[in-house]
């Protein structure tokens, strides 16, 4: 659950619009997968030039998520 928080964290702080954050958790098989929605225009701020902020909240994830176990990805939708 603090990995949704920390994800929700990051991203209301990326955009302009942070009451339009949304995030929530979905299991499959293999991996938890952590969906994160945001406005049309601030899309492009939460994934950065060249997807830089993606990859680096997708780090950020994977180490707060270390020697769990699970597998956790970061999915940001439109």
């Amino acid at each position: 659950m603090q990995e949704l928080e920390l994800i929700r964290y990051i991203a209301t702080a990326l955009v302009e619009d942070p009451a339009s954050v949304e995030v929530k958790e979905i299991d499959q098989d293999e991996a938890r997968i952590i969906e994160l929605r945001v406005a049309p225009d601030d899309l492009g701020k939460v994934i950065g030039k060249q997807g830089r902020t993606a990859r680096a909240m997708r780090s950020l994830l994977a180490a707060a998520t270390a020697g769990s176990g699970q597998d956790i990805r970061l999915e940001i939708v439109e």
